[in-house]
């Protein structure tokens, strides 16, 4: 799911500045079939309900329908491998950034992230919660270091599985504070907020969506500390892990539109004007809000530089902190 400091330089690209032109693709004739955009996750969740939405809106636009094609599994990879080896020209990926820039990181994955996609839009960026769970009886993110340097291997800190960006992120304020967290892993996030309301654990990360949100605000969790750029609108009083002194933890879940490397140039550019115009719609806008997503645009090529910086420093990360898939 993931940016540094720098999300903001994308309002959020081409992973290769020349790509080879296919003349029956040519941006006045494409498409000539259906498109199909990949999900490589689940139905129902957050990627998946922005993908319908802006299929919807793709499809007057494009002329040809649209469709959303749902391939989980393996944190991502398996949907996009299959992006990876289209040869048809018409189909696309819309996920986050992590299975280009962690996943191959931290297991074997069938593709080369850098070499065999393109970066067509950025979309939004989806914030990390940073949860105490009814088990914490601190009160801030602070107490919770304080608590874990005093009692080491004491406070027991959740994310939705090995190598996932909650993980890295907790290895970032592990090694940053000195604070001895136990890292409780889980397979997926369902099970997760289940022990996380029953207060199995102490600490948790998650991005927010509607399970977690009416945790919230039945008072079962609590927020301690948000990611992103800037404070929520939303919660003007929780502090970013930027501001508590963890920027290299103050990462985002980066979501975009990527194509086969060998999508032509001219229907990139021409996707790319699309999505943003889509996404200078206040109606959309707002709609994204609802789902506790932020709007990010942008050039394909400043979005694939987002891509390369993440994916370079995820390297550094997962390499110092040993990180593993399970």
């Amino acid at each position: 799911m993931t940016t540094r400091r720098d999300i903001l330089k994308i309002g959020l690209g081409s992973l290769g500045a020349v790509l080879p032109p296919f003349a029956a693709l040519a941006q006045a004739q494409w498409p000539t079939r259906p498109v199909r955009i990949v999900v490589p996750y689940p139905a129902g969740g957050v990627n998946d309900v922005v993908a319908r939405m802006l299929a919807e809106r793709l499809r007057p636009l494009l002329g040809q329908p649209v469709v959303v094609d749902n391939r989980a599994g393996a944190g991502g990879t398996i949907g996009m491998d299959a992006v990876a080896k289209a040869e048809d020209g018409h189909t696309l990926a819309f996920a986050a950034i992590s299975p280009l820039t962690l996943n191959s990181h931290v297991m074997k994955v069938q593709y080369d992230p850098l070499k065999d996609f393109v970066a067509v839009a950025s979309v939004t960026y989806s914030p990390v919660y940073v949860m105490a769970t009814p088990r914490f009886k601190g009160a801030t993110f602070a107490d919770a270091i304080a608590q874990a340097k005093a009692n080491p291997g004491k406070v027991s800190f959740a994310s939705s599985g090995y190598g996932t960006l909650g993980h890295v992120m907790i290895e970032q304020i592990r090694r940053k504070s000195g604070a001895d967290l136990t890292h409780v892993p889980y397979k997926g996030g369902t099970q997760l907020l289940t022990d996380a309301a029953g207060g199995q654990f102490d600490l948790f990360v998650a991005n927010p969506f509607g399970p977690l949100n009416a945790l919230i605000s039945e008072g079962k969790v609590r927020v301690l500390a948000v990611t992103g750029p800037h404070r929520l609108h939303a919660m003007p009083q929780v502090p970013t892990l930027g501001e508590l002194g963890f920027p290299e933890a103050n990462l985002t879940s980066l979501f975009g539109f990527y194509a086969p490397a060998s999508m032509p140039h001219d229907v990139v550019q021409r996707l790319n004007a699309d999505i943003n115009r889509i996404l200078a719609d206040k109606d959309v806008q707002e709609q994204l809000r609802k789902l506790d997503n932020v709007v990010s645009t942008g050039t394909p090529q400043q979005f694939a530089a987002v891509i390369e910086k993440d994916h370079a420093a995820n390297a550094r990360i997962v390499k110092e902190a040993n990180i593993k898939a399970e």
